[in-house]
């Protein structure tokens, strides 16, 4: 999965992200930066950048970074100037940076989720920020956030072009996007909500039609203080779809709220035990 990663990584900067001067954030965002200005190759700027910055992070942090996070920066950096070196500099769309910034995004954020999965960290902007986090106390995501804006509007500045933010954080969207999809997969999972009179006629079509399990919940409204009774229940997106259509048959006042599950572990879905072994 990391070798797959940095091909991925790698291949997402050089024929998308680095020719148009989109800057990502992170060791990257910089080293595109300097490509752009000095002429150095983006694979060994990073490298430069995450060795010392590891061994600081080491130091100051303990050793947290191992062999998986400094074999997945080598090979990153390595296969970036590799298909630099025989491809060009040069993007695969021309003129088309928004594009680019979507395929880049995607394809980067694929390569991410790969080296996420196989307990790897690309290093980095997380190493700073975990260090910056120990010394200010401040969440690690906002503080990675905060350095990777300073290293987008630093592109701008030098590059001088007010749509490479807009290129840049559609490219951070995207690639966080397809982060969660690799590690969480594609959720189609509902929790739903139920309040009405009608409950045990509902709990029964669930259990008994679409073998799913529910928990009664018991509650008070707060305008008549009433005794009220919720369902709690996980469903799949068809099921929510036939669920609504027995609510409406057995009780059109009946209220009820779904909402998106971005991960459901336990018993009739995806077990804990197997989340944690893959």
């Amino acid at each position: 999965m990391i070798l797959l990663g940095a091909i991925l990584i790698a291949s997402g900067y050089v024929f998308f992200i680095t020719p148009h001067k989109i800057v990502p954030g992170g060791i990257y965002g910089i080293s595109i930066v300097l490509h752009h200005s000095l002429g150095t190759p983006v694979g060994l700027m990073a490298l430069a950048f995450n060795i010392p910055l590891t061994l600081i992070g080491i130091k100051v942090l303990g050793p947290r970074f191992g062999a998986k996070t400094v074999t997945g920066f080598f090979l990153t950096s390595g296969f970036m100037d590799g298909i630099t070196y025989f491809y060009g500099d040069y993007p695969l769309l021309n003129d088309d940076p928004l594009t680019s910034a979507l395929f880049g995004g995607a394809i980067i954020g694929l390569g991410v989720g790969l080296f996420f999965k196989a307990k790897a960290t690309c290093g980095g902007t997380d190493v700073m920020a975990m260090m910056a986090g120990k010394w200010t106390h401040q969440p690690l995501g906002k503080l990675m956030m905060t350095i990777d804006t300073i290293i987008v509007l630093l592109g701008t500045i030098v590059f001088a072009d007010w749509k490479i933010p807009l290129y840049s954080l559609i490219a951070i969207f995207v690639m966080g996007k397809v982060i969660d999809a690799v590690l969480e997969g594609a959720q189609t999972d509902k929790v739903v909500l139920i309040i009405s009179d009608q409950f045990e006629n509902i709990a029964h079509k669930i259990t008994n039609d679409f073998k799913r399990g529910a928990t009664l919940i018991a509650g008070e409204g707060m305008f008549a203080r009433n005794p009220r009774k919720m369902l709690f229940v996980v469903l799949r997106r068809r099921e929510i779809v036939l669920l609504k259509e027995f609510i409406s048959s057995v009780d059109p006042k009946a209220f009820m709220v779904s909402l998106n599950a971005s991960e459901i572990l336990g018993n009739g879905f995806r077990s804990l035990r197997e989340k944690l072994e893959n």
